[in-house]
């Protein structure tokens, strides 16, 4: 991955370095998204690097259209590998790999984030806004259990359904 990362970072025209390739590596090979201490976490090991440098490569990423990043329920960021089509500098990227508009899933045990296909149309939400609003952004967030933890509840005797 870091051979990847590397590559993409000089796509951008931008200096190469060890904590701009880990980060964007750890990001690539994350199954979901990471908030800043859940990167940290795991770099941390491999590179000599403080929290602030981390952050202000997460935001380098996000501007460079490398990443991005959305705020879950208990308001942390999380970050992601950007997909192409994603907006530079956005907040949160809305296209998918496929270039398709996509949301969120949070899940309220284990607290990861998870990219997932939206609704067709989400984005239309923009043009309907009330006269003399301008949107920039749409973000979709469903909540619940992932998988994974279904099947921990299920294994603990939590048969209990998320709607």
């Amino acid at each position: 991955m870091e051979d990847l990362a590397r590559e993409a970072i000089r796509a951008q025209g931008a200096r190469v370095t060890a904590t701009r390739v880990h980060v964007l590596a750890t990001l690539m090979e994350a199954a979901s998204a990471l908030s800043h201490q859940e990167l940290f976490d795991r770099i941390g090991s491999s590179v000599s690097v403080d929290r602030v440098t981390v952050y202000r490569v997460l935001e380098w990423l996000v501007q460079s259209g490398l990443a991005h990043r959305i705020a879950g329920e208990d308001r942390v960021w999380r970050f992601s590998v950007a997909r192409p089509g994603d907006e530079a500098g956005a907040p949160h990227a809305h296209h998918h790999h496929h270039g398709e508009p996509h949301g969120h899933f949070q899940c309220d045990v284990c607290r990861r984030m998870f990219c997932i296909d939206a609704p067709v149309g989400i984005q239309q939400n923009l043009d309907r806004l009330p006269d003399g609003f301008e949107g920039r952004d749409v973000e979709m967030v469903v909540r619940g259990r992932c998988p994974a933890c279904v099947q921990a509840g299920r294994e603990a005797g939590d048969e209990r359904k998320t709607h």
